[in-house]
C-alpha cells in the first residue's frame, strides 16, 4: 500500500510543532524585528559607554592643561614681576616706548 502526501496530510501538524521554516512570514518578519531592535539597543548601550568612557579621558586631558596652562600664566607673571623689580629703569623706559607706539597707532585711526 502506497501512501501519498497529500495538502490535507501534510497541515495536520499543530501550530507549536512546526518548525521555523513553515511558520507563517510575518511572525518571521515579527521574529527577526524583535531581535534586531534588541541587538541595535545593545549596540546603542555599548556606544553609550564608550562615549562616556571617552568623555571622561577627555574631561581629565582638558584639566591637566588648564593647570599646565595657570602654572605657566603663574611663572610668567613672576617673571615679569622679578624683571621689574630687577630693571625698574629699564622697565619704565620700555612701558613708555610701547604707550607711545599705541598713541601713535590710536591716532591714526
Amino acid at each position: 500500500m502506497t501512501t501519498v502526501n497529500t495538502p490535507e496530510r501534510a497541515n495536520r501538524g499543530s501550530a507549536t510543532g512546526r518548525s521555523p521554516t513553515h511558520q507563517p512570514a510575518t511572525d518571521r518578519l515579527r521574529e527577526q524585528a524583535r531581535e534586531v531592535t534588541q541587538e541595535l539597543q545593545e549596540m546603542g548601550n555599548t556606544a553609550s559607554d564608550a562615549v562616556r568612557e571617552n568623555l571622561g579621558k577627555l574631561q581629565d586631558q582638558a584639566s591637566e592643561c588648564y593647570e599646565q596652562g595657570r602654572d605657566q600664566a603663574y611663572q610668567a607673571e613672576h617673571t615679569f614681576e622679578q624683571f621689574i623689580k630687577d630693571h625698574p629703569l629699564k622697565s619704565m623706559l620700555i612701558a613708555a616706548g610701547v604707550g607711545v607706539l599705541l598713541g601713535r597707532f590710536w591716532i591714526r585711526r
